[in-house]
């Protein structure tokens, strides 16, 4: 073994999933990549850690509510052009070409490119960390998507994708919700 500066301690845990949040401010829609993204319980309760250095953030504060898109590999410019932008400045939608869907439980929009969609509440926003506590209200996934893989960020400006998957459903079925 040998040290490794605490300052890059980020880049071996922050490998959970890329994802995309869309918000509305009540007049227009944005999105923003977000790499810092955490699971909390098996009911839906997710975590984002995000701030005012993110355009998008007010609105998440205001409103309380945005969409959670999962892409794929195959959107990896996509997402990373998003986050090396501002909505501020740009119609992130129409420079990407990203096709909005309408929810059905928030304004924010869906993202039709993506795998998935979660519709989100803000629970709760934990200072001075700004993590962004989120309820899924709703949730979709596209069945016919061939592309399957996750983009993980290492916070070092490159990325993992998912990769073989192991099946050990059998040896923890009893910590798995039903139905999982």
């Amino acid at each position: 073994m040998e040290p490794l500066e605490l300052h890059r301690v980020f880049t071996l845990m922050e490998s959970g999933p890329l994802v995309l949040v869309t918000t509305n401010d009540g007049a227009k829609d944005n999105v923003m990549t977000i790499t810092w993204t955490m699971v909390m319980d098996f009911a839906g309760t997710l975590a984002i850690t995000t701030g005012p250095w993110n355009h998008s953030f007010e609105a998440l504060r205001q409103t309380r509510e945005c969409v959670i898109a999962i892409p794929t590999v195959d959107m990896i410019d996509t997402a990373v052009g998003i986050g090396m932008c501002s909505g501020a400045e740009v119609n992130k939608f129409a420079r990407f070409g990203l096709t909005r869907a309408k929810a059905a439980e928030v304004r924010a929009p869906l993202i039709r490119e993506c795998l998935a969609n979660i519709e989100c509440r803000v629970a709760e926003v934990i200072e001075p960390y700004t993590i962004v506590v989120l309820q899924a209200v709703s949730a979709w996934i596209d069945p016919a998507r061939q592309e399957r893989r996750l983009l993980h960020a290492v916070g070092d400006g490159t990325f993992i994708v998912d990769g073989e998957r192991l099946d050990r459903r059998e040896m923890m079925r009893a910590k798995l919700p039903p139905g999982v």
